[in-house]
C-alpha cells in the first residue's frame, strides 16, 4: 500500500517538514495497517524533531495479521505509534484499540496521549475521593482530562485558567480561577479548607511556587513541565522513565472505557486538512489553539 507521510528532512524545525511517498508494509502476525481518518497532535510533536512525528491516529483497519485482535473494516484508535502524521500505517496490534462510537475520528486520535499523562498525575499523588485538588492549566489538553478523571475519583478541582477557558474548566467540573498575583489567596478561599493535592499541567514558576506553599506533602505534587524543580525539591514529575511508560500502556484499556461510557470526552478546536500539517503546528506552537487540533487526511 502507498500513502504519505509528514518527515522531518533535517534539524530546521517545523519548516523542515515535508509530506513525502512511502510504501506501507503488510502487517506481520499480530500487526494492523490502519487507513488513517484523523492524526493526534501534541507538543511533543515538534519538539522532538526530527524524530518520527505524531504519536496517535485514529481510523480503519485496511489489513490484519492473523493474530491481530481487530479486524479489516473495524474503527480504530492507536497510541503509542511512530510517524502518526500519515495517511496509512502498519503497527504493533497491542496499540490498537477499538474507537468508542462516541467520539469522532479527531477526538479519538487524541484520547490517549493527554488521558494517559493525566491518569499518571492523578495515580502518582494518590487521588481519591473527597480530595480537594487544585490544576494549574486546567483548560488545556491534559488539563481537561484531568478534572474528567478527577470527577471519576469522586475528588473536586479548582482549576487555573485565563478568563477565556473559565467556561471549559465549569463544564469539565472545576471551579475556575485566574493565575497571577494572590493565586493562593484565591485558591484557599474556593476550597474552604486544605487542598489535597496540586496538579500542574503548564510548569511555571507560579505553578510550582504556589503548589508548594499550598499543599504540605510533595508526594502529592506533579508537574508536566517542571522536571527541573520536581527533582531539586522532590516532589513528581511525570514521563520520561520506564514505570511511566509501563503505567501509561496500563491505563489505555480503561481510559476508552470510560469513553465508551460516555464519562471522557476530548474537546476539538480546529481539524486542519492533511497538507496543512505546517500551518496546524505552528497553531499548536503558538500556544493558543484553544484546544485539541487534528489532521484529517
Amino acid at each position: 500500500m502507498r500513502a504519505t507521510r509528514w518527515i522531518a528532512q533535517s534539524y530546521g524545525g517545523i519548516d523542515s517538514l515535508q509530506a513525502v511517498p512511502v510504501e506501507v508494509p503488510e502487517p506481520r502476525t499480530s500487526e494492523v495497517t490502519i487507513a488513517v481518518r484523523a492524526c493526534g497532535m501534541n507538543p511533543i510533536d515538534y519538539k522532538n524533531l526530527p524524530s518520527p512525528i505524531g504519536f496517535e491516529v485514529a481510523g480503519v483497519i485496511a489489513a490484519a495479521g492473523p493474530a491481530a485482535r481487530v479486524r479489516v473494516g473495524d474503527e480504530v484508535l492507536a497510541f503509542r505509534v511512530e510517524g502518526g502524521y500519515a495517511t496509512a500505517l502498519t503497527v504493533p496490534g497491542r496499540d490498537v484499540f477499538r474507537k468508542p462510537a462516541e467520539l469522532t475520528f479527531a477526538q479519538a486520535a487524541n484520547l490517549l496521549l493527554a488521558g494517559t499523562a493525566a491518569a499518571e498525575m492523578l495515580h502518582l499523588t494518590h487521588i481519591g475521593a473527597g480530595d480537594t485538588v487544585l490544576v494549574h492549566g486546567a483548560a488545556g489538553a491534559v488539563g481537561v482530562s484531568v478534572l474528567q478523571q478527577l470527577r471519576e475519583a469522586g475528588a473536586s478541582a479548582i482549576g487555573t485558567s485565563s478568563p477565556a477557558g473559565f467556561g471549559i474548566v465549569r463544564q469539565f467540573g472545576g471551579i475556575p480561577t485566574t493565575y497571577g498575583p494572590g493565586l493562593a489567596d484565591r485558591v484557599r478561599r474556593l476550597a474552604g479548607a486544605d487542598v489535597s493535592a496540586a496538579l500542574d499541567c503548564v510548569g511555571t514558576g507560579e505553578a510550582v511556587d504556589v503548589s508548594l506553599e499550598l499543599v504540605e506533602d510533595r508526594d502529592r505534587i506533579v508537574t508536566t513541565a517542571a522536571h527541573d524543580r520536581a527533582y531539586a525539591e522532590g516532589f513528581h514529575a511525570v514521563g520520561g522513565n520506564r514505570a511511566s511508560v509501563e503505567f501509561r500502556d496500563r491505563v489505555r484499556p480503561h481510559l476508552i472505557d470510560l469513553a465508551h461510557a460516555g464519562r471522557l470526552t476530548v474537546p476539538i478546536a480546529r481539524t486542519f486538512p492533511f497538507d496543512e500539517a505546517v500551518q496546524a503546528l505552528r497553531l499548536l506552537q503558538s500556544g493558543h489553539a484553544g484546544g485539541k487540533l487534528a489532521l484529517i487526511p
